[in-house]
């Protein structure tokens, strides 16, 4: 490839690592799958740089990657599938009272078909109908399953303060 295009997608690389690795950490919750996921997504970003056609959508067109390489890393991995009653050690932490860390517990409850468009939109910046492409759905989806989040996410928060005030 020439050494222009080799710049270019390195500026792209730049530009937008951080919103990459921002959405990746929120997909698996995993430091180091996040940096994974982020690695193969360049990686399979530099085999189609010349397929993009327009680089103004480059942010998309990596987020798309990146959700992709997520789904293949999910579709390969396997189930342990353990028998009997698990020990005390093996259950998910408790929630702690940090406001913070319970909204990012609510978000991970929420059903993927939400949670994505959510994050897509709250930490990538992206619109509804950017969304829509990079989901493979219709904006008026998009705006449905936005909706349903925030009301899900509302309810648990009202439930949550209604809990410590009891």
């Amino acid at each position: 490839m020439a050494s222009g295009s080799a710049q270019q997608f390195e500026q792209v690389v730049r530009a937008f690592s951080a919103d990459l690795y921002r959405y990746a950490y929120w997909l698996c919750r995993d430091r180091f799958v996040a940096e994974d996921l982020l690695q193969d997504s360049f990686a399979r970003a530099w085999k189609a740089w010349h397929d993009l056609r327009d680089p103004a959508a480059a942010k998309a067109w990596l987020m798309s990657i990146l959700r992709n390489e997520h789904a293949r890393r999910f579709s390969r991995k396997a189930l342990n599938i353990v028998e009997g009653e698990p020990d005390e050690s093996e259950l998910p932490p408790i929630p702690s009272g940090a406001a913070g860390l319970e909204l990012e517990q609510m978000i991970a409850l929420l059903p993927l078909a939400y949670r994505e468009p959510l994050l897509l939109q709250a930490l990538g910046g992206f619109s509804c109908g950017e969304i829509a492409a990079m989901l493979g759905t219709t904006e008026g989806a998009v705006m449905t399953r936005l909706t349903r989040a925030r009301q899900a996410l509302r309810s648990e928060l009202q439930a949550a303060d209604k809990r410590r005030s009891a």
